[in-house]
């Protein structure tokens, strides 16, 4: 029987509520209580409630605090939250959210909206427990299958997963579809016998397998399912279908050797709650138009403006380096830090212009009336002013800037889709030009962006096709001359290209989210590589990885680190992870918690590009520091400038004052090696001891022979 909670401090709320739930369905069963604590005290019981309704206002705790203690229980991570209100106000609106609420209403409620909102809610949360109870009992079916690990199932367990209402599949670690059925072969429309055995991009297609082979991977560090289902959409128009999607790792003997994916289709659901609800044309988070509003208000100036003969501006505007101040503090900060920034956009705004949130950080803006292009110019200078002075969030006092995009109608389009592409290309335009400035629309900036998407479809397709390799660069110990290890630097095997550098691919990689599959790609291949030649050389050898920031964004590295380290059998104090001082710094908690398992594992840290950053002592004496690495920059002006000598000596003497190596990168000349010899510098690498060398390259010239001293050595 499903069960729905009230919980509200006036009598008269909760006879309500308890009505109007009741009225939903056939079969409901109500529980009322006048204080949190009341509720909580009860619902620690196995009977797990289905929705929750609760006030915000209460005394001695409020709604927001009551969400955040019960979603400490696990058993209602997932239950569906109403908050009901009389505050109209948008921060009521997000501390509830932002604690744990589904969704939220505002007194006087409307019985109808509130029947229908709980109606779906409540749908939703049965397909919820239906994906959990069929993930359950398939996770043991197939945990106890015998057997090599990437045949198929049994006929009686293959005949089980056909009979289930839902999409299903299994992979391995290497992301090999090792079990499948009946719907999901349906979904895409392959026999079994095509999928079994292939890889996810060759089942599913390339964009499938991209947003799956991140969430794979999530499982395998984190070896937890995922905390809670996505939503995916599949075909279109008419025949586009929703789906809630769930997965989990089948474990065995201590080790996940399958992924499970379950796709429930709820479009019929969804259909219903498009027909009963308004879709909101205003952001929540700011109040502004949102991006559905923009382009219906877009489209009707544009028609307005043909029949007058007139000119239409659209500004796009969005926030420089906003990701990062984001990931520096947390969501709810940067929440604030929007909604202000939203506020005073619209204050430098003529009444005839209208603005408008389209996704994070970005912000678009009609402005009509134009009569020439030196007034959206003027209004473009009006908007960066608005930076001029910093933000204050709580006690926090911060800068920004924006690049803002401007493309005219009729000039450099005439329709909405159109315009927006060509303000989204100028937009990138100013921020190739520095940021914090405003460009016009060019009809050359078309080559540039076409480079730019085929870029990211080339780097989607190389991961998936295997195309990047391993080079190897040497690190040398100064004062013997004989080699200690090497840092393992990926390159991309262009089929047309040839070999690419990172500096082109990596930056992408994360903006687009492949850099976790990539990384775990190179760890694998240079731990693999290490240990065989390990195996085969009497060598005391240490490799070095240089992990992207992103990677420590929260946990689950760490685990990935430890998996790799044992499935190649290489010993983890061979492993060296070189992490940049402001990664370190932006991710200080997670990074802390991350790096310290894996210093107790074994694994050693190096600060690489130490002196570009905060260089900060606090953070070298708290975290499980064991090298500091000397940027290139400092090193490449070593014999003419003094200020770069000095503060090269002083990064020697700060390792050596507290017991760290020091290894100098991007040494070119014999000079820079000597000085760095007379400084007491313990490590080289660069270009004058050896470019980074492709795996086979590497041995020969570095493993397979006797290796020279240094000179003076």
């Amino acid at each position: 029987m499903t069960k729905i909670v009230v919980v509200d401090d006036r009598v008269t709320n909760r006879n309500i509520f308890t009505r109007l739930a009741q009225t939903i369905e056939e079969g409901i069963r109500t529980e009322a209580y006048a204080s949190p604590n009341q509720a909580l005290a009860a619902m620690a019981t196995d009977d797990i409630a289905d929705l929750i309704v609760t006030d915000f206002n209460m005394p001695g705790m409020n709604g927001p605090e009551f969400i955040t203690t019960l979603r400490r229980q696990p058993a209602y991570e997932e239950v569906p939250i109403i908050v009901v209100t009389a505050y109209g106000d948008q921060e009521y609106r997000y501390r509830a959210l932002e604690a744990g609420a589904t969704d939220f209403l505002i007194h006087p409620v409307d019985h109808l909206e509130f029947k229908a909102r709980a109606r779906n809610l409540l749908t939703l949360r049965r397909q919820q427990k239906m994906l959990a109870s069929r993930a359950a009992s398939l996770e043991r079916a197939l945990s106890e299958q015998q057997g090599n690990e990437t045949q198929a199932p049994d006929a009686q367990l293959q005949l089980y997963l056909d009979a289930v209402p839902a999409a299903i599949y299994a992979v391995d670690a290497r992301n090999r579809v090792v079990v499948v059925n009946a719907a999901q072969e349906r979904l895409f429309g392959k026999t079994r016998s095509e999928i079994l055995g292939t890889s996810l991009n060759e089942a599913f297609g390339e964009d499938y397998a991209l947003r799956h082979r991140v969430l794979n991977e999530k499982i395998l560090q984190t070896g937890r399912p995922l905390s809670g289902p996505r939503y995916e959409s599949f075909g279109e128009n008419e025949g586009l279908r929703s789906f809630v999607v769930s997965k989990a790792p089948i474990v065995r003997n201590g080790e996940i050797t399958k992924i499970l994916t379950i796709s429930v289709d709820i479009s019929e659901l969804n259909g219903q709650d498009r027909a009963g609800s308004r879709v909101s044309q205003f952001d929540e988070l700011t109040t502004l138009p949102n991006a559905d509003y923009f382009a219906k208000r877009l489209e009707e100036e544009l028609a307005r403006a043909r029949r007058h003969h007139e000119m239409v501006s659209v500004l796009l505007v969005d926030l420089d380096r906003f990701k990062g101040i984001n990931d520096a503090f947390n969501t709810a900060f940067g929440d604030q830090l929007l909604h202000a920034v939203a506020k005073r956009l619209e204050s430098k705004l003529r009444t005839t212009d209208t603005i408008a949130r389209l996704s994070s950080d970005e912000f678009a803006i009609l402005q009509i009336g134009t009569q020439r292009p030196e007034d959206a110019a003027e209004l473009s200078r009006r908007l960066n002013e608005a930076f001029a002075e910093p933000f204050h969030v709580g006690e926090n006092e911060v800068h920004l800037s924006a690049s803002v995009g401007i493309t005219m109608f009729p000039a450099d389009g005439k329709t909405p889709e159109i315009l927006m592409k060509n303000a989204d290309l100028a937009m990138y335009r100013a921020k190739a030009s520095g940021r914090d400035c405003y460009r016009f629309f060019a009809s050359e900036m078309n080559i540039a962006a076409r480079r730019a998407v085929t870029l990211e479809r080339e780097l989607r397709q190389a991961l998936a096709g295997d195309q990047f390799l391993v080079y190897y660069q040497p690190q040398i110990n100064i004062a013997s001359g004989e080699i200690t290890g090497m840092e393992a630097l990926v390159r991309w095997n262009h089929p047309y290209r040839g070999v690419v550098p990172p500096g082109e691919f990596i930056g992408l990689a994360e903006d687009i989210g492949l850099i976790a599959p990539l990384t775990a790609w190179v760890l694998r291949h240079a731990c693999g590589q290490l240990h065989d030649w390990l195996e085969t050389y009497d060598r005391d050898l240490q490799l070095s990885v240089n992990l992207s920031p992103v990677q420590f964004r929260e946990r689950g590295v760490e685990l990935l680190i430890e998996r790799i380290l044992r499935e190649t059998g290489l010993d983890p104090r061979r492993l060296d992870i070189e992490l940049t001082e402001n990664a370190v710094i932006h991710n200080s908690s997670t990074a802390t918690a991350s790096l310290r398992y894996l210093n107790r594992l074994g694994v050693t840290l190096s600060i690489d590009d130490f002196g570009t950053g905060y260089s900060s002592l606090s953070y070298v004496k708290r975290l499980p520091v064991q090298r500091l690495k000397i940027d290139r920059s400092f090193v490449v002006n070593l014999e003419s400038s003094n200020h770069d000598d000095a503060i090269v000596r002083a990064i020697i003497n700060l390792g050596r004052s507290l017991g760290l190596g020091v290894i100098a990168e991007g040494v070119e000349t014999s000079s820079q090696l000597e000085r760095l010899r007379s400084l007491g510098c313990n490590e080289v690498q660069g270009h004058f001891i050896s470019p980074p060398l492709c795996a086979m390259d590497f041995e020969e010239r570095f493993l397979g022979r006797p290796l020279p001293r240094a000179a003076n050595s």
